[in-house]
């Protein structure tokens, strides 16, 4: 079945920017071109990357030696490489392949780009290694200046180069060969500069202790500082073990993470395990080109001076493939704010955690010693993590938890389940508590508004326990908004009278204006105005596990459990809560992922849904319902960006913030329809 969200006709390139590549480590025979050329071949024909990437000198082997002085070995290579070609033409991929290349009657170490049965052009390395087990200068002669800026194969004049970049509609290729890649300037930041969002590395790395953890890091760091995709492909097991063992570690990172890598040599398996290594994996350029567009450094880098390049059209012409590519070949967090690692996850709980502290710490030493922190305890996600941070700020600074005031105000929608669980909360953390029933201030309100609470006539004889009589036996789908505010505000009247406020609310709720304007909207300072809802339940099971324990810790294990809702519509007759978030606006899960590629990414509609379908909602919802739920998320987004722009003052802990001070600004009267993929013109 047809993956949703794709562009009809894309063959090679992905729909939204999506580049496969493979990187690969064929089975080597030493000094015989002819027999690497054939197992190159079998791994080209293997893959359905649109770049194949492999090792330094893969054609003849990296430990040839002296033999590389031979005239037999540098033809046989050079022979190879255009039969490689011409067997590759009705590939459509470009083919990045290592040889010895006699170049104004020096040999040169270089990397050849086929594509559509041409080599497009060659590019030798820049930096050769002489040290230790290492003597490159002995057979070859590095990149100069002084390089002719063409050669010529089988008659063919072929740009040659540390100058080229080679271009295949969105995706700008930059290549640099092994030692390059530990030089304090790598040739491929010079590359990232002129506009490659894609750099290869053609490798022969040997194995010592510690050095694959090295490797790995280059590759990762060299990703994240040019933004960019970048691809390694190192000798395998099948060069000489004379002195050496190669690997076979084959690595594709994209800026600053590891997609994937290969097993190798040295983590486990023996050479004759090995054989061949590869790893292929989808690259995202969309996200690239808007992580270069808004970290405004890297432009700034542009300006320094840097080298000049030319840029080779490598385009090629499509042919069709043995069946669509739906299957996305990178991994996709459905909750890309909770980490799936149990050990990075409680790593990250605990950063979060202190981040929040230190924030509450720093602002209340600017206060009067004197002050009240108050606090609308609820029993629910947010304020359980609001008042957990805020008694372990007072631990920190010094200060009595007693200068807690946390209030319980059960309204209309209170269950007895929250509300115990508020009373306990106070009563565990050792705080002030206070409890202000707030129907009567509500039922005047609607008194003095004239307003008939969900339909309800009241006059001056309707009581607080009459009208929540009437309340219970209103339908589930009953609605009011007045209604909801109207004890929103209340509440925010009372805790603003007691003292300096400490906000609950997550960023969630700010990016779905699920707030109530100049009520739980605001406060003085709020430690949760950058942790998504998805997270805060993980936030307080971690405090349950590593910093509470007994019946505090029990506690929170059943807060975490309980579901979400502002209660401000009664609980059925039962009891149980009525008004559940998730019901009314979809699954959190589903906005939280939308609001990571949407702000963090600058996603597109289509972008979205697609990456949400290769995610595992698709085990859990259908396409309709994502597409239903995509389009809340965006239509409340942009209607509630007035909200966001006077949100309080609190600490960013993340990638992701809607601080209109910081990370997210728009104006509050934008047009959603282009973001919604309405994009037609009006009818005439």
């Amino acid at each position: 079945m047809p993956t949703p969200y794709l562009t009809p006709g894309i063959t090679s390139l992905f729909a939204h920017g999506i580049f496969r590549i493979t990187a690969a480590a064929p089975a080597l025979s030493i000094a015989n071109p002819a027999a690497n050329a054939a197992a190159s071949l079998r791994v080209i024909e293997n893959s359905d990357a649109d770049l194949i990437l492999l090792p330094e000198l893969g054609l003849t082997g990296y430990t040839c030696g002296d033999l590389f002085a031979t005239d037999s070995l540098v033809r046989g290579a050079r022979e190879a490489l255009l039969k490689l070609a011409v067997k590759t033409r009705d590939r459509n991929a470009m083919i990045v392949v290592g040889l010895p290349l006699v170049v104004a009657d020096s040999l040169m170490n270089c990397a050849a780009v086929l594509a559509g049965g041409h080599v497009c052009g060659v590019v030798p390395k820049s930096f050769l290694p002489n040290y230790r087990e290492f003597y490159e200068a002995r057979h070859f002669r590095a990149a100069s200046t002084s390089d002719p800026p063409a050669i010529l194969l089988a008659g063919v004049k072929v740009p040659f180069g540390t100058d080229l970049l080679f271009r295949w509609q969105d995706a700008v290729v930059g290549i640099e060969i092994c030692e390059d890649l530990w030089t304090p300037v790598p040739p491929s930041a010079h590359q990232a500069m002129a506009g490659a969002n894609i750099l290869l590395n053609l490798s022969a790395s040997n194995e010592t202790i510690g050095k694959a953890a090295w490797r790995r890091d280059l590759v990762r760091s060299q990703s994240g500082r040019c933004i960019a995709a970048y691809a390694y492909s190192s000798s395998g097991p099948g060069e000489s073990t004379s002195d050496l063992v190669f690997g076979g570690h084959c690595v594709i990172a994209e800026n600053g993470h590891i997609l994937d890598e290969s097993r190798r040599v040295g983590d486990g398996l023996e050479p004759a395990q090995v054989g061949e290594t590869s790893v292929t994996c989808d690259v995202d350029l969309q996200r690239l080109a808007h992580d270069r567009r808004v970290v405004g450094s890297f432009d700034d880098a542009r300006t320094a001076k840097h080298l000049e390049f030319r840029v080779v059209d490598a385009s090629l012409t499509e042919a069709p493939r043995q069946g669509a590519r739906n299957e996305l070949r990178r991994y996709v967090d459905a909750h890309p704010f909770v980490p799936s690692e149990e050990v990075e996850l409680e790593a990250r709980c605990s950063e979060i955690l202190s981040i929040q502290t230190a924030g509450l710490v720093k602002r209340l030493s600017r206060l009067p010693q004197a002050t009240t922190l108050s606090i609308g305890v609820s029993g629910g996600l947010d304020s359980t993590l609001a008042l957990l941070i805020a008694a372990r700020a007072c631990d920190a600074a010094g200060r009595p938890r007693q200068d807690i005031c946390g209030m319980t105000m059960p309204g209309f929608g209170t269950t007895k389940q929250t509300r115990a669980q508020a009373d306990q909360l106070l009563e565990a953390f050792g705080v002030h508590g206070e409890c202000v029933d707030i129907r009567q201030l509500c039922l005047d309100t609607f008194r003095s508004l004239g307003h008939a609470p969900l339909g309800i006539k009241i006059d001056e004889g309707t009581t607080v326990e009459s009208l929540q009589q009437e309340l219970l036996r209103l339908p589930d789908d009953a609605s009011d908004l007045t209604f909801e505010n109207v004890q929103a505000r209340t509440r925010t009247l009372l805790l603003m009278s007691r003292g300096f406020v400490l906000g609950t609310g997550d960023m969630s709720e700010q990016a779905l204006g699920w707030s109530t304007y100049n009520a739980d909207h605001m406060s003085m300072y709020n430690v949760n105005t950058s942790i998504p809802k998805t997270l805060v339940r993980f936030l307080v099971r971690y405090a349950a596990d590593h910093l509470f324990e007994g019946k505090l810790s029990d506690l929170l294990h059943r807060i975490a459990d309980t579901p979400i809702s502002p209660e401000l519509l009664p609980p059925t007759e039962e009891g149980t809560i009525r008004q559940s978030t998730e019901s009314t606006i979809g699954p959190y899960e589903l906005h939280d992922f939308f609001l990571f590629h949407f702000v963090r990414h600058g996603f597109g509609r289509d972008k979205i849904l697609y990456l949400a379908s290769q995610a595992e909602f698709s085990k859990k919802y259908s396409g309709d319902e994502m597409e239903a739920t995509l389009d809340t998320f965006l239509k409340r987004f942009f209607h509630n960006q007035f909200k966001r722009n006077c949100v309080p003052d609190g600490p960013k802990v993340g990638t992701v913030s809607l601080s209109p001070r910081g990370d997210w600004r728009m104006p509050s009267d934008a047009d959603a329809d282009c973001f919604r993929g309405q994009n037609e013109l009006p009818e005439d």
